[in-house]
């Protein structure tokens, strides 16, 4: 275990809310993951009360590292993508600090947590220098670490690439809403790549989401010039980096 012992995670989605143990040497969970349902309408206090709830049934009292679907400064959401937009600007580490029974709790965006992740135990656990990390799903989430030190808060997925936002040109959603097949789509997804990489020039770029389960349909018709791995953690990525940033008292 890390030398704080293990850490507590808990990844926030839309569609569910789950939590585990995770043993900070090897980035794997010490029990099987807990998923409650996200509630609807999925406000500040039915959300946070959701959290309560699990941290209760793994009978856990310790620190508690969450990631939102959000971008968070200083522990304070100030967008929300899949919860309620009530959200924004809710001071989220100190509204689960208190419904925790004013425990340390760090906040995070979900995407920055799965980046730490796949940098540490994932697919980038061997590569040295800047990593970016995409998550294709409804949008495009992101992440860049640099010698495993995050740069919070990016949002690569709202630039503009040849007059069109990259979610929206390149986001697996878009794949599945204009029925593509994967080398039209992969073609979108090399638009993305390419403008990104030659604004920051990653050593590697990791890609996430249900969509790099069929990665080997897709990366291999990538024609940007940056390898390109498909993440190792997939549904644990979330929760691995949370508890990660709350282990070292990562405030993004």
């Amino acid at each position: 275990m890390s030398a704080r012992g293990p850490a507590f995670g808990i990844d926030i989605g839309g569609s569910g809310v789950k939590g585990a143990l995770v043993d900070l040497t090897t980035g794997d969970l010490v029990h099987d993951r807990i998923k409650i349902a996200t509630p609807h309408p999925s406000t500040p206090s039915a959300v946070a009360e959701t959290v309560a709830k699990l941290v209760a049934q793994a009978d856990w009292d310790g620190p508690v590292g969450i990631t939102m679907p959000s971008v968070v400064v200083s522990g304070t959401v100030r967008t929300a993508a899949n919860i309620d937009k009530s959200w924004i600007d809710t001071d989220a580490a100190k509204l689960f600090s208190l419904t925790l029974g004013g425990r340390e709790v760090v906040v995070l965006n979900d995407a920055d947590a799965a980046g730490m992740a796949e940098d540490r135990f994932g697919a980038a656990r061997h590569v040295q220098g800047l990593v970016m990390l995409l998550t294709f799903g409804t949008g495009i989430g992101s992440a860049l670490l640099y010698h495993g030190t995050l740069v919070p808060n990016t949002e690569f997925g709202h630039i503009e690439v040849k007059g069109k936002e990259a979610e929206h040109r390149a986001a697996s959603s878009v794949k599945e809403r204009k029925d593509l097949s994967y080398k039209q789509w992969a073609a979108e997804v090399t638009k993305v790549l390419v403008t990104l990489e030659n604004l920051v020039w990653p050593d590697v770029i990791v890609a996430g989401g249900g969509i790099s389960r069929d990665a080997e349909h897709w990366i291999p018709l990538l024609g940007n010039r940056t390898p390109v791995v498909a993440a190792h953690l997939r549904n644990t990525a979330g929760i691995v980096g949370a508890a990660m940033a709350v282990d070292s008292g990562l405030t993004p």
